[in-house]
């Protein structure tokens, strides 16, 4: 049996003290560090299979063992589907047959976010399914508003839906996205209708967790 997932503890009372000068950072100093050679190999075979395919591209950022990205491969059948994910453990764990819309990609993805950004890929829907919300106020640099690669993050555009079982994340999220683009997002409480997206999905809900969504549709710049 599947044990209960316990909630999200952090030192935070609030939204970081240190979240706008961090957003700022990320404006003024983009993200200078050298690509990565296996994530430059993976995008480039990456972007030679988006080739057959439709134009019209779904990310799945950081897809985890990659259920989100076939499920979302077979809600949407006219898009061609990507996850990505760092962890090859992860990516090659057994959860179905991948439908020839979707692909399964082991990158870094922060850059792999700055290669698809330099090729002008515009995503119609980008997904960040229950990311690793790292608590400790501490650690903010290292959640995705607070990482220095989140404008191009949002530069690449589209419907970006955030999830997380942390209300203070995707809180965050949404004041960080305010305050590049000037657009307020939607976020409130998620209640899943019908199948799990993602394990994490599965098992915060039926641990009784409230889930937590954000929306925006963004222009690419």
């Amino acid at each position: 049996m599947q044990q209960p997932s316990r909630p999200v503890i952090s030192n935070q009372p609030g939204p970081h003290h240190d979240l706008a000068r961090r957003v700022s950072r990320g404006l003024a100093h983009p993200l200078r560090k050298p690509i990565a050679a296996h994530t430059q190999r993976a995008f480039e075979l990456a972007a030679e299979w988006r080739e057959s395919q439709s134009p019209r591209l779904i990310l799945d950022a950081g897809c985890g063992v990659g259920l989100s990205t076939r499920r979302l491969a077979a809600q949407f059948p006219e898009h061609a589907v990507i996850g990505v994910d760092r962890s090859n453990d992860r990516l090659t764990r057994v959860h179905g047959e991948l439908p020839p819309n979707a692909r399964l990609v082991r990158a870094d993805l922060v850059d792999f976010w700055r290669l698809a950004h330099l090729a002008g890929w515009a995503p119609e829907r980008h997904y960040l399914l229950y990311p690793n919300p790292y608590p400790k106020a501490s650690h903010l640099k290292m959640r995705w508003h607070g990482h220095p690669v989140f404008p191009t993050l949002l530069a690449l555009g589209g419907l970006i839906e955030l999830r997380s079982n942390w209300q203070l994340y995707v809180e965050e999220f949404a004041l960080a996205v305010a305050q590049v683009t000037g657009q307020q997002a939607d976020l409130g409480e998620w209640v899943p209708n019908g199948e799990y997206l993602t394990p994490f999905e599965a098992k915060y809900h039926q641990s009784g967790q409230t889930l937590w969504r954000l929306c925006v549709t963004l222009e690419s710049t």
